[in-house]
């Protein structure tokens, strides 16, 4: 029977948990708040959505660099650094006078996030004892989780009600409350052994860790095509109210939970038909997202398989981006994957703005829905039978 955590190190977790939080819900709060942004600089929201591509390709670029070097410092220094320059990198982005100063402060926040992704399971894992450890990095995902359900609604709630600028100030505000409170609690926590870049070619031989990666990253293109877009299209397209819209976003995240239910529940029995049964779930739902846009209460039923789908395969990956690496290298496996991630988030949103600009909005679903199925195509013929060979 397992002991209860004691206090000393649930604490810590608790604040590696609420920062989990804010630097999810800070990633994803321009989504729902892209169509009052353009308003305030007077661009279009192809073009406001350059806060999304250009911090997702920073998060590609700086993570495995940064995830390197971050293998020699004192974990507590460099999280205490990181949290801060997030936190003065939000009241940058709340007091912009224009656009170029909005995007400049978003690529600070986003070398934070790269470096924050970069140390958050590895230091959620020293945190605990061994026993604990499987619960600690849960309480990771909740965390991420939690931002999904309630970050990126309430950033809407608090930008309709106050302004997008108040967003970005709220979050500033919860993140120098957590630099706080883990400068009294975190503990030292020395950095673990240095990995270096001589040791890279022995991930990219792995055929299973490759496929994951190029799986990853076509989800993540397929998914951001139409999510990036999706609070303009629930206006424009579905002509939805704004009450609605964030009922919609709402019931999105809360979906995800239940994937990341089904995930516990299922997976171990039935990984590959899992994967398959995510994949399909998720190019439906883009396929469909322009013919349900007749009636809101279809479109928020879309949301519920969209959101279930995505958050099941998101977990499902990073499982088995961990089996596919050896214990050393899991770390950077996984940093490897957040950055491969994000470069499909930031394809995946250059794609969307240009389905709007040079067509409609209205076709970001097709658009996505297609990279979706060559995705799915792709885990079928390739990466399923090798995972198959590897066991």
């Amino acid at each position: 029977m397992k002991k209860a955590m004691p206090l000393r190190e649930l604490l810590p977790l608790l604040g590696m948990t609420v920062s989990a939080f804010i630097f999810n819900t800070s990633e994803f709060m321009p989504i729902g708040l892209l169509t009052d942004i353009a308003a305030a600089f007077h661009i279009t929201e192809a073009q406001a959505g350059m806060l999304i591509t250009a911090y997702s390709w920073v998060v590609t670029l700086l993570s495995l660099p940064l995830m390197i070097l971050a293998c020699r410092m004192d974990f507590k220094k460099l999280l205490l650094g990181t949290v801060g320059l997030f936190g003065i990198c939000q009241i940058l982005s709340a007091v912009s006078p224009n656009f170029t100063v909005l995007l400049l402060s978003r690529l600070g926040v986003a070398c934070a996030h790269a470096i924050f992704w970069s140390i958050a399971s590895p230091m959620a894992v020293r945190l605990v004892s061994e026993e604990h450890r499987s619960f600690a990095l849960s309480m990771i995902v909740t965390g991420t989780s939690v931002a999904m359900i309630f970050g990126l609604p309430l950033g809407r709630m608090i930008g309709l009600t106050v302004g997008w600028r108040m967003t970005f100030a709220s979050v500033a505000v919860v993140a120098f409350i957590v630099l706080f409170y883990m400068s009294a609690l975190f503990p030292k926590l020395p950095g673990s052994q240095s990995f270096t870049l001589t040791q890279l070619p022995e991930l990219f031989k792995n055929p299973v860790l490759m496929g994951l990666y190029g799986i990853t990253f076509l989800f993540a293109t397929a998914y951001y095509t139409g999510y990036s877009y999706i609070d303009p299209f629930l206006q424009q397209v579905a002509g939805m109210p704004a009450g609605l819209i964030t009922l919609a976003l709402t019931v999105f995240g809360v979906a995800g939970l239940l994937g990341s239910f089904l995930f516990s529940k299922f997976y171990d029995r039935m990984r590959y038909s899992f994967i398959q049964m995510a994949l399909l779930g998720i190019t439906l739902s883009l396929l469909l997202l322009s013919p349900a846009s007749v009636s809101s209460w279809a479109v928020i039923a879309l949301c519920v398989l969209w959101g279930i789908c995505a958050t099941a395969f998101n977990v499902a990956f990073q499982s088995e981006t961990i089996k596919a690496s050896s214990e050393s290298a899991s770390a950077v496996a996984m940093s490897i994957f957040s950055g491969i991630f994000n470069l499909g988030i930031g394809c995946g949103t250059w794609l969307g703005g240009t389905v709007c600009t040079y067509g409609s909005i209205a076709w970001i679903g097709f658009a996505g829905g297609i990279v979706g199925v060559i995705a799915a195509v792709g885990f079928c013929l390739v990466l399923a039978p090798n995972m198959k060979r590897a066991k």
